[in-house]
């Protein structure tokens, strides 16, 4: 079982002061700017914290409101240090790193920062002294400024942008600058002479920059130790200049095998020449490439043995000559991953389970592409196979959904996936924060994208939760979301199927306050639409049984939610379905039992009082549907209405004379050892006191034999279960008093004894 460790007292205090800003940390200047309070002063530690937490909540969790003016908090280093912040997305603005530009950062990581443009160059300056890390990566708009602001206004009604490309910036003044990422910069940007004033860069990153000299990589060859071109069209040329950065330790040539066409081909003697020329190489990417040459021993070499990480046994001929073997070895989307004997501790590929979380694990951040093929390749293994490393697995895919959430390829893999990982065969591997986690992320899913096949996924997925136990921290939200997703009355008819499901659940054995608040939201109006829209197609199939089983669910003692019923025309509905679908026995037990709870409600009662409800209920008394069910309720709801007493029976025929015998009868044909399909819950609210207020009274004795009938079933059949909550609610007293009842017939004091 995995452990359920608490959250850390930073991370608890650091989530508070976020989602309060403005009752802790800071107050508004002008109603609108966030200022630090001026007796507060954070140190680096929980200044980076609150950042990167910042950014974490409002790109993962959607209930989470960002503040326009949140960096304007750290905007004087007398009171607050930041040092280390990693920033994401459309969050990041101009004018928010203008407001922290006094800070001292040593590490400040922009990941597609598509809002940022030309300005930030600048404010980056502000940086140069301090900065040792900076990733730009997908910040595709930073090297673009506005031509001639304001004053290009014929020109603007054809290019409404008005940008042009920034050359002349360059990192001069970046003294410290070691580790730089420009991948995914736009074509254009002269890289080279951008560079050039770096003096001992250890760690870039040019993926998907296409360059045809890479001479300019010589100047750092005796200080580059991880150089990365992911889809970089490589030729010999840049070969010939990567063999001459011998210290380099990490190499990344790998590319992204469906992206478009490469004319470089991986050969074995290209292979030979990078191991023998970088003698300190640890970590070599080379995945996606088509390997132009025959590079794996026999067949019959490659059997024998058991499987080694030894280079001298290696199954790939050229990597016999590594002095050691590899820490990680890319080999995703090629065929030399499937080999045996791979001199690699870590391998990327796509052979086993092992080696396709490697892949997960090493391209979630910045490789989307490759890693929803990634984890479409873990579907496959948890829906045929078993997950023998189930909790990494889960870790991972739910990483990829936060960081990507509107990556249409992962969203729709990764939620396949969490389908099969949160069954019922993993959940005792599975601690409650982990599936909260999960919960958290597939709510996020169903949130920001819309896509058919994500919203089925993510509701299947939900079905693997215990409902609604494990929903209840994120109640109110997962029942807007079904209620949007039911709203449109074109759907998905599998989609619909299951988000009924889910919200019938889901109001089943809660509290009556969550009832009334869930109805407050619509619950009640959309069940009626949805039957509206079945009875229209004359369709009685799931979705109908389930909508009127959630409407039975949610109306269960409260008044309001009875009313909106009512109020809604649920009544023509019920006597539409009665007529379209006079033969589905679940579905008049679902309605009548719903009706049995509308007549608990003393004001709703008279709304019921028509000749025509009389005489449908009257007849269905006689129902053999569903064992007693039909019957059952039927003659609860009478029972209810009969004990308003002769003067509130509002209708000429049938009369009441007439009806309460036919519910003796129907009372006296029903066997009482009857195994019934009803749920009280005393501990979430639901108790026998509808049932119980109809023994005390002489006004209707038919409806005190039906109460002591039902009690006597109940506590006959499931002792253990309803003895106790009879004895607990007062039933005793009651049944005493109505054995010296002068009015109560004597087979009722009978079943009271």
């Amino acid at each position: 079982m995995a452990s359920d460790t608490p959250e850390s007292l930073m991370a608890l205090c650091t989530d508070f002061c976020l989602r309060n800003l403005d009752g802790t940390l800071g107050y508004l200047l002008d109603k609108e700017t966030l200022r630090l309070h001026p007796d507060i002063f954070l140190p680096s530690e929980i200044c980076d914290q609150l950042v990167n937490e910042y950014v974490e909540l409002v790109s993962a969790a959607c209930t989470f409101e960002p503040h326009e003016t949140f960096f304007s908090l750290f905007s004087d280093p007398r009171s607050t240090r930041l040092t280390r912040i990693h920033l994401r997305e459309d969050l990041v603005q101009d004018q928010d790193l203008e407001a922290i530009r006094k800070q001292d950062l040593v590490e400040l990581y922009l990941t597609n920062c598509e809002k940022l443009s030309a300005k930030s160059l600048q404010t980056l300056r502000s940086f140069s002294h301090s900065l040792v890390s900076l990733s730009l990566f997908g910040c595709s708009n930073i090297f673009y400024e506005e031509d001639n602001p304001g004053g290009c206004e014929d020109e603007c009604l054809v290019n409404p942008t008005c940008q042009v490309l920034v050359k002349d910036f360059t990192f001069e003044g970046f003294s410290r600058l070691r580790f730089l990422n420009l991948g995914r910069m736009i074509d254009g940007v002269p890289v080279e002479s951008l560079l050039r004033p770096l003096n001992s860069l250890a760690a870039l990153d040019l993926s998907g920059i296409q360059t045809s000299d890479a001479t300019f990589l010589t100047q750092w060859k005796d200080s580059l130790m991880s150089l990365v071109l992911y889809n970089m069209d490589l030729s010999d040329e840049h070969i010939r200049v990567i063999v001459q950065l011998h210290k380099l330790r990490h190499l990344d040539i790998s590319r992204d095998r469906l992206s478009s066409y490469y004319k470089f081909k991986l050969t074995r003697k290209v292979l030979s020449l990078l191991v023998q020329k970088l003698g300190n190489l640890m970590s070599l990417d080379i995945s996606g490439h088509m390997i132009l040459e025959n590079c794996s021993i026999s067949k019959m070499e490659e059997e024998a043995g058991q499987t080694s990480t030894e280079p001298s046994k290696s199954s790939i001929m050229p990597f016999r000559a590594l002095k050691r073997p590899l820490q990680f070895l890319g080999l995703f989307e090629t065929s030399l991953c499937r080999l045996t004997h791979i001199p690699a501790y870590k391998v990327s590929g796509d052979k086993n389970e092992e080696q396709v979380l490697n892949a997960i694990e090493a391209y979630t951040e910045h490789r989307p592409e490759i890693t929803s093929r990634a984890i479409n390749l873990l579907f496959d293994i948890a829906r045929i196979e078993r997950c023998n490393q189930l909790l990494r697995a889960l870790k991972l895919v739910i990483t990829a959904l936060k960081c990507h959430k509107y990556d249409k390829n992962i969203q729709v893999t990764g939620s396949a996936a969490l389908f099969y990982l949160t069954n019922s065969e993993y959940r005792s591997e599975q601690s409650v924060k982990l599936r909260r986690q999960v919960i958290q992320v597939v709510l996020n899913g169903m949130e920001s994208y819309q896509e058919v096949t994500v919203q089925r996924n993510c509701c299947l997925t939900l079905c693997n939760f215990s409902i609604p136990e494990e929903l209840e921290f994120q109640y109110r939200r997962v029942n807007e979301l079904l209620l949007s997703i039911l709203s449109p009355t074109r759907q998905d008819e599998s989609i619909q199927r299951i988000a009924v499901h889910l919200c019938n659940a889901l109001v089943c054995q809660v509290d009556n306050d969550h009832k009334e608040a869930v109805g407050k939201m619509g619950f009640v109006v959309t069940m009626l639409k949805l039957i509206q829209k079945k009875l229209l197609d004359k369709t009685c199939d799931q979705v109908m049984e389930f909508s009127w089983s959630a409407l039975w669910n949610i109306t269960d003692e409260t008044p309001d939610n009875c009313e909106m019923f009512l109020s809604f025309n649920g009544m023509k509905l019920f006597l539409d379905c009665l007529k379209e679908f006079p033969e589905k026995q679940e579905l008049h037990r679902n309605m009548l039992g719903l009706l049995g709870n509308v007549a608990e409600v003393k004001e709703l009662r008279p709304q019921l009082m028509t000749s025509q409800f009389i005489s449908v209920f009257s007849n269905l008394l006689e129902s053999k549907a569903d064992g007693i069910e039909v019957s059952y309720n039927a003659c609860g709801v009478l029972s209810h209405i009969m004990f308003d007493g002769p003067e509130a029976w509002g209708v000429c025929e049938p009369q009441r004379a007439e009806v309460e015998e036919r519910m003796w009868a129907a009372i006296q044909s029903w066997d009482i050892n009857s195994r019934r399909n009803i749920n009280y819950r005393f501990e979430m609210g639901r108790s026998f006191e509808p049932i119980l207020r109809l023994l005390p009274q002489g006004i209707s004795p038919v409806s005190q034999h039906w109460a002591t009938w039902a009690l006597y079933n109940l506590v006959s059949v499931y002792p253990d279960k309803y003895c106790p909550l009879l004895i607990k609610e007062g039933g005793m007293p009651l049944l005493r008093d109505l054995i010296k009842m002068a009015t109560a017939r004597q087979e009722t004091k009978e079943m009271a004894r």
